[in-house]
């Protein structure tokens, strides 16, 4: 089994976070929490309570999963799957070209 490390959970979430735009402020006040803790959190200090995790990954629209593990779950690419759908023809050609660059690597 995989060690988990604290501070990758972190910084999953605050690169999740800061992707949507959202402060540590909302954030906390969403959870019902204090500032503190979510500062904690992603700086990787104290460890995250199921319960917060769930709220975590609902608030962000990310899975437990890729939370805990950095492992993109089959929810996250059936959501960018319905995201690429929802492009317009130019901007589904773009999103090809980008994952075809970074699969060629």
């Amino acid at each position: 089994m995989s060690e988990i490390n604290l501070k990758e959970i972190g910084l999953r979430i605050s690169e999740r976070r800061r992707q949507l735009g959202y402060t540590q402020e909302q954030m906390a006040e969403w959870m019902n929490v204090s500032v503190q803790m979510i500062s904690n959190l992603e700086r990787g200090n104290k460890s995250i309570r199921i319960e917060n995790l769930i709220k975590v990954s609902s608030i962000l629209g990310i899975s437990t999963d890729y939370i805990l593990t950095g492992n993109q779950g089959r929810i996250d690419v059936l959501d960018l799957v319905e995201q690429v759908e929802a492009l317009s023809v130019k901007d589904y050609q773009l999103v090809r070209m980008i994952v075809e660059y970074c699969s060629d690597k």
